[in-house]
């Protein structure tokens, strides 16, 4: 369960990952000690799954992102298993989304050019015998915000209780 230091925690990381322990600490109000902590325990939780750098595509050689709708011959376990873990191995892919409606799977792939996109298509989606057809969209811009939004409410703060002082007479 994460408490409202937790929250704050997670909230100051996914602001700006790279603080050190020690401004991590000095923002939330502990000590170094007990923020270093904190912060083992939400990665060992696996509530804290990474930290990354945000890389230019362009530095890369990445000239071309898209998204690439894939049917599947026929919707199973098995052939969704098999092609998820074909396609994990392919270092164009950035992410695969398991979705509903007409596609099975959408897949985020960084490429050089558009050739590059369509020899992956051609040659190593299209050719699968899982796949019965594959629709891209080039994405001419996108946005993406580091933060995810907090739905789970942090717990009540628990304030010691006050016991008053009987005078000893």
């Amino acid at each position: 369960m994460l408490d409202r230091i937790d929250f704050e925690i997670l909230e100051a990381l996914q602001n700006d990952a790279r603080l050190s322990n020690k401004q991590l600490a000095a923002r939330i109000g502990l000590a170094p000690s007990s923020c270093l902590l904190r912060v083992r325990s939400l990665v060992e939780r696996n509530i804290v799954s990474g930290v990354h750098a945000e890389v230019s595509p362009e530095a890369l050689g990445i000239g071309v992102q898209a998204l690439i709708a894939v049917r599947l011959v026929q919707t199973s376990r098995d052939a969704f298993r098999a092609l998820r873990t074909y396609v994990a191995t392919l270092p164009e892919v950035l992410a695969v989304f398991h979705v509903s409606g007409a596609a099975d799977l959408q897949l985020h792939v960084a490429v050089r050019d558009v050739g590059h996109l369509r020899d992956l298509i051609c040659d190593r989606l299209a050719t699968r015998k899982e796949v019965d057809r594959c629709e891209s969209s080039i994405i001419y811009s996108f946005t993406r915000s580091p933060r995810l939004p907090r739905y789970a409410a942090a717990p009540p703060e628990r304030r010691p209780v006050r016991r008053s002082r009987r005078r000893a007479r």
